[in-house]
């Protein structure tokens, strides 16, 4: 999973990994969320390609591409002979839902106790595999297996499309034409190096493969393989999904032996602007303030860390370090980000969130985002175009806003937020 593109402290999407999974990953922060192993950014070098008027002909525009390329003819041919326009790929491309779930709901089933219980069954029938990978990349098996878990339900569901039509349908038709096309080089890169026959390179409808659902980009650069076969196999081979995904946040700037951070208590008071993952202090700033690990106990030392509250002054807070940024690489998504860290902490023993979520707020729909920023934006506290994803600029003006009536400016917005912005 290692893309980025999606939203805020609610879920756009069904369970089960980024955006480009058949059932999705969190979008609870207010970045973008993007799939499995898909790069930060679509830009490419690949020159632009007049639209085709049909499928067939922008395959065959692409196929003259692949080749100059300098891909073998029979790997293009045992590519692409055959692939089908996918309407259903444009279907889910362009669904965008209005209506979200809160990230206590998300968090719910991606760290429930089945979850959990399989993990630690996972992690036990595979330990050598964990164990080789963790040992090569620093990274704890309790982290690989959590994301396995949130990923593909731990292979269960790693979706059954064609991951050649899929990007080849995005290419002609989809929104983001370069990027598509670009992962479908990738894609016969991966076919010509022998690591997996066309048919059976499947995954999601966006193009994000296997277990831990690399798009083809990452795979090319960070896949490895883990049993010593030669190829590496994130479909089948256990080792080499371990490996892989391991190497990803190793690459990522994983740091081994530190956590990925610490749930706390903030003071009365407590400037919640900061709240903010680009916002970062040492642990000692952070305590000067007067934030406490929830419980007692030293918080850990990191030399950069964030503190987090995805759910605003009423639900838990986090103070986070570089392994949960690292976690951030592989999807964008601050409620992503958490379900893995606490499933990673469950399976291995330890205890879940302790402070309550505020289970009696409800989120906010994307048009009732829009008209929260059409109302800020009409009372002064400029938030930029109104487009029904409450980012860092939205909930920058609503804090200034909440600030401004007396309210405790968390910038979570809720429908009893909007309801007092329209009176």
């Amino acid at each position: 999973m290692l893309m980025r593109l999606l939203l805020p402290t609610v879920l756009l999407l069904p369970l089960l990994g980024c955006q480009t999974t058949t059932a999705a990953a969190p979008a609870s922060d207010q970045s973008t969320v993007s799939s499995s192993a898909e790069p930060a950014t679509d830009s490419t070098t690949q020159a632009p390609v007049p639209q085709a008027s049909s499928f067939e002909e922008w395959l065959a525009g692409f196929r003259r591409e692949a080749l100059a390329e300098g891909i073998d003819a029979a790997t293009v041919d045992r590519a692409l002979d055959g692939l089908r326009f996918r309407p259903r790929v444009i279907e889910l491309d362009g669904s965008q839902p209005e209506f979200v779930r809160p990230i206590w709901e998300y968090l719910d089933t991606a760290v429930s106790d089945a979850r959990i219980s399989q993990g630690r069954d996972k992690l036990a029938a595979n330990r050598s595999a964990v164990d080789a990978a963790a040992r090569d990349y620093g990274v704890p098996g309790e982290v690989l297996v959590a994301i396995w878990g949130i990923e593909s339900n731990y292979g269960q569901n790693f979706g059954d499309f064609s991951t050649l039509e899929s990007l080849a349908t995005l290419g002609y038709e989809g929104r983001r034409h370069e990027f598509a096309r670009s992962e479908l080089l990738a894609a016969l890169r991966i076919i010509e190096a022998g690591d997996i026959a066309p048919e059976r390179m499947k995954g999601s409808w966006a193009g994000a493969m296997g277990h831990t659902q690399f798009m083809p980009s990452s795979f090319v650069e960070y896949a490895r393989d883990g049993d010593g076969d030669g190829r590496r196999d994130i479909w089948a081979s256990i080792p080499d999904v371990m490996a892989s995904t391991a190497n990803y946040l190793d690459r990522a700037g994983w740091r081994e032996g530190e956590p990925w951070g610490v749930e706390v208590e903030l003071p009365n008071g407590f400037d919640y602007s900061q709240t903010e993952i680009t916002v970062r202090h040492g642990s000692a700033q952070w305590a000067d303030q007067g934030v406490v690990a929830l419980g007692g106990g030293a918080l850990p030392n990191f030399a950069e860390a964030s503190v987090i509250t995805p759910a605003g002054a009423r639900g838990p807070a986090f103070l986070v370090g570089p392994n949960f940024r690292a976690i951030l690489r592989y999807n964008n998504a601050t409620s992503y980000a958490l379900a893995v860290a606490k499933l990673s902490d469950r399976i291995a023993g330890r205890s879940g969130i302790q402070a309550s979520w505020p289970r009696d707020e409800q989120p906010l729909s994307r048009s009732q985002v829009r008209e929260m920023q059409t109302q800020l934006n009409a009372q002064g506290y400029d938030v930029g175009t109104p487009d029904g994803i409450t980012g860092p600029n939205t909930r920058a003006g609503l804090r200034a806003w909440q600030n401004a009536q007396g309210l405790v400016p968390d910038g979570f917005a809720t429908v009893h937020v909007l309801q007092q912005l329209q009176r």
